[in-house]
């Protein structure tokens, strides 16, 4: 199975972007397939300098990346893998001119001398008459200025004039487009619903339909997923396919992402570029896992799937046909999970670096990795872990108001009595483990008839001057007896 991801260069990639490019990757890697990167830049206008490498960057990072068209080479330049290409469609322009000019030797397609002040003028006229949304098609075409009303001797004269031009599709009038979609099932459009699309400009660039349905056959795509907002498009791909004899391929047109309140995902109300996912400081796994059940339903209650488990379960008659909504606290929840996954060994391993550049003690501190287990399942961010380690290195500044908790029944009055406790049960451990700190807990709370949190409560506050943290007994073993100690004698209540 060969798929493809076609993004338009006028943006870094976008995060509905890269749920497609993953629907795309994990379909193509279900038959040990190709997935192909191409790069549809025919709006130069619009392009923006750096979005294809921000593209390759992205995909790589998420653990995608293209087999065959645009990728990433071994010192991560920008290159073209494949015997299908140039995989990027301004390079690709005789191409696409040729197949402009076989349609129109067909008469599938015609050549529109129409002015935009033509075009203009036409569209307000059909609003006039009551047509809110004109388009060009065989009611319009006839009453406009183009080749379908000039003899062929005029066109000729015109074109060696240099007149400005497009090529346009002829639609036949009353022709019925209905094609099956993976996701959608049956869909059908009526001849008078397209309008006779654009499909080479008067730059000689062409518009994305004429590009798209070249290059898809050419580079033997076997579906076609892409956003829902396509869907109004593919009728007039399919006649495009008709038109030069091909064998249209199949498609999945996947639903919308959506705000809370159900619009569509934008800007104005968070983060679209998948790079500001990347930049927060998301794991590519947490980030694809999200991805994948936007729209897509497992079927069973797994949430959790690494991509192996990804290609091994994902099927497109899953994918729902309704906006899917970005619920962010679903995805920070994800990354919580994923987050806990990491080893051991390699989370102390990566938070290091952070936690050194803002502690230098801990740049050489041989006990490190034991204090980094402590909070590996209390941090979603790698970039939390300074903050939520610096007790180990710094004693902390204790707000008394902390110590005090009705939960656990820790009151002002209280304080006094229950530290001083603390105290003495403390200097009598010799075996110094949370086991038997613990342990001793447990009995000393017993003895003096309180609960446990009474005293592990104040205890945890003393040594980490934070309301979260690691258990009290945890980082008692990993201060040591004296330090420990220490804290408590400067607590003054």
């Amino acid at each position: 199975m060969r798929t493809r991801f076609a993004p338009s260069p006028t943006g870094f990639l976008h995060i509905g972007g890269l749920r497609t490019a993953l629907y795309a990757y994990l379909v193509a890697k279900q038959s040990n397939g190709v997935f192909l990167l191409r790069i549809e830049d025919t709006d130069k206008e619009r392009e923006v300098i750096g979005a294809t490498e921000n593209i390759l960057r992205t995909l790589h990072w998420a653990g995608i990346p293209p087999d065959e068209g645009v990728v990433l080479d071994s010192e991560g330049r920008v290159t073209q893998r494949g015997d299908k290409g140039p995989y990027i469609q301004s390079e690709r322009l005789a191409i696409y001119q040729k197949y402009a000019e076989d349609l129109l030797e067909k008469g599938c397609a015609y050549y529109a001398f129409d002015t935009e002040e033509d075009i203009e003028h036409m569209r307000d006229n059909e609003k006039r008459a009551g047509n809110p949304a004109p388009k060009y098609d065989a009611s319009i075409r006839m009453r406009m200025k183009n080749a379908l009303t000039l003899s062929e001797d005029e066109v000729q004269e015109k074109l060696k004039n240099a007149e400005p031009y497009v090529v346009r599709m002829k639609i036949p009038d009353g022709n019925v487009v209905s094609f099956t979609d993976d996701i959608r099932g049956k869909v059908e459009f009526r001849g008078l619903e397209i309008d006779d699309q654009v499909l080479l400009k008067s730059d000689g660039y062409p518009t994305y339909h004429l590009a798209n349905v070249v290059d898809d056959e050419l580079m033997n795509i076997d579906i076609v997923i892409r956003g829902e907002e396509w869907l109004s498009s593919t009728p007039k791909h399919l006649l495009l396919y008709e038109f030069l004899g091909w064998q249209a391929p199949r498609f999945a047109h996947v639903p919308l992402l959506l705000n809370a309140d159900r619009t569509k995902l934008s800007k104005r109300q968070g983060d679209v570029a998948a790079e500001d996912y990347t930049a927060q400081g998301y794991l590519p796994e947490a980030l694809l896992n999200f991805l994948a059940l936007l729209g897509w339903n497992p079927g069973t209650p797994q949430e959790l799937f690494t991509l192996g488990e990804l290609v091994e379960e994902f099927s497109i008659d899953r994918i729902q046909k309704g906006g899917a909504v970005f619920d962010t606290e679903k995805l920070k929840w994800l990354q919580g999970q994923w987050m806990r996954k990491i080893p051991a060994e390699d989370f102390a391993k990566r938070i290091h670096p952070v936690v050194a550049e803002e502690i230098p003690a801990a740049a050489l501190d041989k006990a490190f990795a034991k204090k980094a287990s402590l909070i590996q399942d209390r941090i979603h961010f790698f970039s939390e872990s300074a903050d939520m380690v610096r007790f180990f290195y710094e004693r902390p500044e204790v707000d008394n108001k902390l110590l005090v908790n009705e939960k656990q029944n820790v009151t002002e009055a209280a304080l006094p009595e229950i530290l001083n406790t603390l105290k003495r049960m403390l200097a009598d451990i010799d075996d110094w483990t949370d086991e038997k700190l613990l342990e001793t807990s447990k009995k000393t709370a017993k003895k003096h008839n309180l609960k446990l949190g009474q005293l592990l409560w104040p205890l945890r506050a003393v040594l980490t001057g934070r309301k979260f943290s690691p258990g009290a007994t945890e980082v008692a073993e990993v201060l040591g007896k004296e330090e420990v100690l220490e804290r408590l004698e400067a607590v003054t209540v």
